[in-house]
């Protein structure tokens, strides 16, 4: 896969408790239908709400695709949302995504790392802008 600069692959990861699922399925559906002419309909991906575990994520989450240039604005979206979420690039490192590469909004939550890809292998590029888990 080949993108141009500022086109870098990148996930989002949105986290609710049971308590804020509806606020997750709100913010799932603003972003599934923004408007023409709003960055975030460029988005790549927008997922289903995931009330179990799915990959390392073991808290209920949806996770969207969109390109590095939509960082400003899929950050903004999200921290205004309440929710906790990890953004991560998606490279060759699975492990390296969701650790170091990745930048928390709000309190992290924990993942299961022991199911993440060996370095120099990252099933999440083939799915990207396709699907979820």
């Amino acid at each position: 896969m080949t993108h141009d600069v500022g086109d870098a692959p990148y996930h989002a990861h949105i986290y609710y408790a049971a308590e804020e699922r509806s606020v997750a399925a709100s913010l799932r559906d603003k972003l599934r239908a923004a408007p023409s002419g709003d960055p975030l309909s460029q988005l790549r991906f927008v997922g289903e709400l995931r009330d179990h575990k799915a990959g390392p994520h073991i808290t209920s989450q949806f996770e969207i695709h969109f390109d590095e240039r939509l960082l400003p604005s899929v950050e903004a979206e999200l921290a205004h949302s309440g929710l906790r979420v990890l953004i991560h690039p998606l490279t060759l490192d699975d492990l390296g995504d969701h650790t170091y590469l990745g930048r928390w909004i709000g309190e992290p939550v924990e993942l299961d790392l022991t199911v993440l890809d060996p370095p120099g292998i990252n099933q999440g590029i083939a799915r990207f802008g396709k699907t979820d888990f």
